[in-house]
């Protein structure tokens, strides 16, 4: 997987909030074998400097990090607390997000526009988190995009892929273009679609934070990713309506 001039071994990028503890965040990014993760920049007090436990224990997964603006609402949120990750992580690269609906947790298509011109005119490489909508997708490419990250399904939901037309639409459309499935998926066979469908990676947090097991949960959404991934890349056989036999019957012996 290419990214912005970088290759990746793996086609999966795993989120790191919400895990039950540090060691096992640790446990399902390296049962995962992911070599990007993705960590949201939050507040906190100077004094305190709660957070540098957690980014110290990031540092030695050895893994390249990517900054996201989650939980920003408006242009201004996203684009400030983009360039605070900057210079915390040390990264021009942002995943950015801007929602612009509560409950689902949709993305502000027109704000995300908006706030990815000026982060690229600002010398960032903007992952936006958007929709299937064709018409953003292209504004957002035009605003100095690389790579875009299509929801499956709304964030947390465990769906899966919701518009499986919209995203088939979305890679006839862009077949050069990086596409990486983000929100949504739930289950293994979830992200084998997606890879079926010819996409280039997924990125993943809920499923594998909220399992039973997160590090099993990891390694079979990993394996999941490589199947649909070859599979792709074998080209599938299409959809048909009627029966085809398997067996020729050429040459079959008939009794009268």
């Amino acid at each position: 997987m290419e990214l912005y001039g970088r290759s990746f071994a793996s086609r999966l990028m795993l989120g790191t909030a919400q895990y039950p503890s540090p060691a096992i965040l640790a446990e399902a990014v390296t049962a995962s074998g992911a070599g990007i993760v993705t960590v949201s920049l939050r507040r906190e007090a100077g004094i305190e400097r709660a957070g540098e436990a957690f980014w110290s224990l990031i540092r030695d997964l050895g893994v390249a990090v990517l900054p996201n603006t989650a939980g920003c609402h408006s242009v201004r949120e996203a684009v400030t607390t983009a360039k605070m990750a900057r210079e915390v992580f040390g990264t021009s690269w942002i995943k950015l997000e801007v929602i612009g609906e509560a409950d689902t947790l949709q993305p502000d298509l027109f704000g995300l526009v908006e706030a990815a011109r000026i982060l690229t005119e600002d010398g960032f490489d903007v992952l936006p988190y958007t929709t299937e909508d064709l018409v953003a997708a292209e504004r957002l490419l035009e605003a100095g995009c690389r790579v875009l990250m299509p929801w499956g399904a709304p964030i947390g939901s465990a769906r899966g892929l919701n518009n499986v037309y919209g995203l088939r639409a979305m890679r006839a459309h862009f077949p050069d273009v990086p596409l990486i499935v983000d929100a949504g998926i739930g289950l293994p066979s979830h992200a084998a679609a997606a890879m079926e469908l010819g996409y280039d990676g997924i990125l993943l947090n809920t499923a594998v934070a909220r399992a039973g097991d997160p590090a099993a949960m990891a390694r079979a959404f990993a394996q999941a990713i490589e199947a649909g991934r070859l599979g792709f890349e074998a080209g599938p056989m299409e959809a048909r309506d009627m029966a085809a036999p398997s067996t020729p019957v050429f040459g079959k012996a008939a009794l009268a």
